[in-house]
């Protein structure tokens, strides 16, 4: 997850921001999580196994100045470690790596939501393989009590 880049896709209202929050919470991040729709990026660090862990939270939905992604160091944060977290990638379509990990959610008729998760890069497949251990081990282990 230190190198990760997790695409995030879905319509206005589907919950890209949600998950984040949720995700960013549960990877130790204190306090409130931020849209970033003006900033275009919030940045976090958390201590996950001992070592700081940079998380950035991009939303590319206002994203339409190519000089953007250069003045604001957007190239140099992709290529750093860390994991990136993107809403509306495809606003940064051209400038983007290939995402290790492909969120899409879609809102149900009766709003609940749906999710399909894609993994298209090796690193992608070993963290999804990853999750998945997770679930059968806490569904080996049962209940919390």
């Amino acid at each position: 997850m230190r190198h990760a880049f997790i695409a995030l896709h879905g319509g206005l209202g589907a919950g890209k921001t949600t998950f984040t929050r949720h995700l960013l919470h549960a990877l130790g991040v204190l306090g409130r999580v931020k849209s970033p729709s003006y900033a275009v990026v919030e940045p976090y660090t958390v201590q996950l196994d001992g070592r700081e862990l940079d998380i950035w939270h991009f939303d590319f939905y206002r994203f339409n100045d190519p000089n953007e992604w250069t003045d604001a160091g957007f190239r140099d944060i992709f290529a750093s470690s860390g994991l990136k977290l993107a809403e509306w990638p495809d606003q940064a379509a051209p400038h983007l790596p290939v995402a290790d990990l492909r969120l899409t959610l879609t809102v149900q008729s009766d709003e609940s939501r749906a999710f399909t998760l894609t993994a298209p890069t090796p690193l992608g497949l070993s963290l999804l393989n990853g999750m998945a251990l997770l679930e059968r081990t806490a569904l080996q282990q049962g209940p919390v009590r």
